[in-house]
């Protein structure tokens, strides 16, 4: 079997490099240049648990290689896999280019009889409409008839690709039933997943947005229940978790914003779709809305219940979107900055997992808590670093409020250091001597 991948970022390295180890000669393309070279000589460019050792064995096993010639490549295969980015636009619509233009260069070297399939997240009917359509135009065949089409999401997160990789139910869609039984063979054998085969390319475009979907609309719900905890005095992480023992509920954790590649995205192609066809996701649109504006709620939120930020140094901890990972797509960190500096608030940031050269990268000033003077924390991430804080240092360092953005710190060991404590669905609590 030889296969080729199209795109070897976060996502589609791990992926090629599990196919190979699986049996299978495995050529990854990349427009990256630099980025191909060095997977030739077996180094790992992405910090993936597992992915450096895998990487080095299927480079020495000869079953893997990359290339910038995607159109060379794909002559020789007899699968394609394409996973590429797929971002979101000014106005909020999925941005095809960079699908089309993979697929451009898969349809020049494209041969009869090849398995083309995508695993980018994509907007229903994204495959048909908009994909397939370049595929013929650059190889002047038929979609099938002379080569056969897929969509089979992916459906990982980063520190878990390898594990997700082999555990998560591949679901697999078809443009025709000869589309899908290839796609369905070789993820069986070439992946090791259990496969679930959902017929269309429709039905597994829809399969991944649903999923992204209610998590967005549950992370929605339970941040507009925190607010209500907050306001009357109650514990919502309590409520929360015996809430769930019964069965019938299963509220995810609120927090100060939702970050990453997929969760701030996702929704938006199905959203706008379905606007396209005439029908309105108001559920889908309002937890959009909800979970955007956390970061502002609880900047002004900060503004009433300790003072107005205005020429205050106020800091964020975390550049990340997850714990202890050193991805910050769509990170609540950039919103809170836009939200604090509309506010007129000087603001720094510290993150474990960043350099002082990143983090300025990122548009934010480096700072340090106990070495730089500060006003007032907001943590945007519960890396492990930060949840063992030293209040009392904080405090003599002239912190005088922190806003617990992830729910890690306990209210009353904040307190009595002496800090204003805001926390995530909990009333606010002023210090035991102010």
């Amino acid at each position: 079997m030889k296969a080729v991948v199209v795109g070897a970022g976060r996502m589609g390295l791990p992926l090629a490099c599990v196919i190979a180890k699986n049996g299978a000669d495995v050529t990854t393309c990349d427009v990256n240049k630099d980025l191909a070279a060095m997977l030739n000589t077996g180094q790992c460019p992405y910090d993936e648990p597992g992915l450096k050792e895998m990487l080095a064995e299927v480079h020495a096993s000869g079953r893997f290689k990359a290339t910038t010639n995607t159109a060379q490549a794909t002559s020789e295969a007899e699968v394609v896999i394409i996973i590429v980015p797929a971002h979101l636009t000014a106005d909020r619509e999925i941005d095809y280019s960079i699908l089309r233009a993979a697929s451009a260069e898969v349809g020049k070297g494209l041969e009869r009889d090849t398995l083309v399939c995508y695993e980018t997240t994509v907007s229903v009917r994204g495959t048909r409409l908009n994909l397939i359509p370049v595929l013929e135009q650059y190889s002047g065949l038929k979609a099938g008839t002379d080569f056969q089409v897929a969509f089979s999401p992916e459906r990982v997160k980063a520190n878990l690709v390898l594990s997700r990789l082999q555990d998560t139910d591949k679901v697999v869609g078809g443009l025709d039933d000869l589309s899908r039984k290839k796609a369905v063979d070789f993820y069986h054998t070439f992946l090791g997943a259990p496969v679930s085969d959902v017929g269309s390319l429709e039905a597994a475009e829809l399969t991944k947005l649903v999923g992204m979907l209610y998590r967005d609309v549950n992370i929605a719900l339970a941040n507009e229940l925190a607010s209500f905890s907050e306001t009357v005095g109650v514990d919502f992480e309590l409520i929360r978790q015996i809430a769930n023992r019964d069965g019938e509920a299963s509220l995810l954790v609120p927090g100060i914003g939702v970050g990453g590649h997929c969760t701030p995205v996702y929704p938006y192609f199905l959203t706008r779709e379905s606007r396209r066809l005439g029908i309105t996701q108001q559920l889908a649109e309002v937890a959009r809305e909800i979970n955007d504006g956390q970061p502002k709620r609880h900047v002004d939120r900060l503004a009433r219940e300790w003072q107005p930020v205005a020429g205050k140094r106020i800091h964020v901890l975390g550049l990340g979107f997850r714990p202890n990972v050193k991805v910050d797509t769509f990170s609540p960190a950039y919103a809170l900055r836009a939200e604090l500096e509309k506010q007129r608030a000087q603001v720094t940031m510290e993150d474990p997992c960043y350099t002082d050269d990143e983090i300025s990268k990122a548009g934010f000033t480096p700072a340090r808590v106990g070495v730089t003077p500060i006003d007032a924390a907001i943590l945007n991430t519960a890396h492990k670093e930060f949840i063992e804080a030293d209040f009392v240092q904080w405090r003599t360092s002239g912190i005088q409020a922190v806003v617990d953005g992830r729910g890690i710190w306990d209210p009353q060991t904040v307190v009595k250091a002496g800090l204003l404590y805001l926390g995530i669905g909990k009333a606010f609590a002023r210090p035991v001597r102010e």
